[in-house]
């Protein structure tokens, strides 16, 4: 592997770890945040922390405008400053209107991170690379998950404002992501669709000079003399890899992987065990996820991306009926936890390692910013609405029924892998962007 580009990748997928972090570190002070600010449950739950859920919503929608528009690297700079803004700002607020609004802004960085990152590497990768490198996006994230909750731990109860201390500390990464991420080069796919050729030219000789300008050019213009800059993604001849992100996207959260990650100290006292099982459901979690992302990773350029879904698959429909017969059989004891370890693990080596490469594989090269856009949109909509549902649910149907219907769409996704996805490996971007078109 190409040793300037694995670094390049790595700088980039740091926003990866930036998202996992920020996600989770809030869930080591939100309660002391609750009792101090004397909230509502009501006005906690949607204010202090929705607030950045929906800024991940926003973040994600709009994240392919400045992507296309100022560039890739330009986009991921942007994104390190929110995260630092987000965490200093959130350290320092005396009230929770500033601490939900500095919040927002964090989300803002997570849902644009969705976007830039995986289009960023995907274009600077080489084919028979560009699942590994894409994938460490996801590795990132699932470490910064498991940090945050290292992080929370480590910073409990060091003093009156320790909340402050785990908010803000969040920081220190950004600022250094922000920092590496102004050496990385432009992406040169997007400097030729902005018609910078010559220092498209630079950039490629630096990164991967056994590729020239002239082929890379060549085989992004095959094919699309035609295109303008009126070309959206929801054109008829893009149909396809609109579906292809849109229902990659719509399995992901209808595993019900982010019910689950939010809710799971919830989901394991309903399942008779006490509060000493927090470990498991925070360190436990994180390890299995970091430890079977790296399989995925490992694996995506080697076995490719359908047959991993096909594994994630099979182990979510084991686990999750797992899951809903012991909730509705009453198993008791470890049964329900070892059960979700197995879920972990069909996530993190099946979807969790193939969803932000896919999504940045399938749309073509002037259109990619806005179908990550897209595909990522998809996700976090969905992200927000599904785990609010899930304590509504849990009281007036119970568990196991809700587990038995993750297992259900589980079903609908083999199929889909089946009969409609198709395989991406070793392909190059436009080679798969001619074989999509008017698909």
């Amino acid at each position: 592997m190409n040793s300037k580009i694995l670094r390049i990748s790595l700088i980039a997928a740091l926003a990866g770890f930036l998202f996992g972090f920020d996600t989770v570190v809030i869930s080591g002070a939100e309660k002391k945040l609750q009792l101090l600010w004397d909230s509502s449950d009501a006005f906690h739950g949607s204010v202090v922390i929705g607030m950045a859920l929906w800024g991940t919503v926003v973040g994600a929608i709009f994240g392919g405008i400045p992507t296309d528009r100022i560039g890739r690297k330009n986009t991921l700079i942007w994104i390190g400053i929110l995260y630092s803004v987000s965490a200093i700002g959130s350290a320092f607020a005396n009230d929770p209107i500033m601490f939900a609004a500095a919040r927002f802004i964090g989300g803002l960085g997570v849902g644009a991170s969705t976007v830039a990152a995986p289009a960023y590497i995907s274009e600077i990768a080489p084919a028979k690379d560009r699942g590994r490198l894409v994938g460490f996006y996801q590795f990132m994230l699932v470490f910064g998950i498991l940090m945050a909750f290292v992080s929370n731990a480590l910073l409990s109860n060091v003093g009156e404002n320790d909340w402050r201390w785990m908010v803000g500390v969040e920081a220190f990464p950004a600022i250094i992501y922000t920092l590496f991420v102004v050496s990385v080069p432009k992406s040169p796919r997007w400097l030729l669709t902005k018609n910078r050729t010559e220092e498209a030219r630079t950039v490629l000789a630096t990164i991967n000079p056994e590729l020239t300008i002239e082929k890379l050019r060549a085989d992004m213009n095959e094919g699309m003399d035609e295109h303008s800059a009126s070309e959206n993604i929801f054109m008829k001849k893009y149909r396809f890899p609109l579906m292809l992100a849109f229902f990659i996207a719509f399995f992901n959260q209808f595993s019900g992987i982010n019910a689950f990650l939010y809710y799971a100290p919830r989901i394991f006292e309903a399942a008779g065990l006490g509060e000493s099982t927090a470990l498991l459901s925070s360190i436990g979690i994180g390890i299995t996820n970091i430890i079977f992302t790296f399989a995925g990773i490992f694996l995506i350029d080697k076995l490719g991306r359908r047959q991993l879904m096909y594994i994630g698959s099979v182990g979510y429909i084991i686990s999750l009926s797992l899951v809903a017969s012991a909730f509705i059989l009453q198993w008791e004891g470890m049964a329900v936890p070892i059960f979700l370890f197995l879920f972990i693990a069909s996530h993190a080596i099946g979807q969790g390692a193939v969803i932000w490469v896919f999504i940045s594989e399938v749309f073509p090269n002037h259109l990619r910013g806005s179908g990550q856009a897209f595909g990522s949109s998809t996700h976090w909509v969905l992200a927000a609405i599904i785990p609010s549902l899930v304590p509504f649910l849990f009281t007036e149907i119970g568990p196991g029924p809700v587990f038995a219907f993750f297992a259900f769409m589980m079903v609908l996704q083999l199929l889909f892998v089946r009969f409609f996805m198709p395989e991406t490996k070793g392909v190059s971007l436009e080679e798969l962007s001619k074989q999509f078109r008017n698909k």
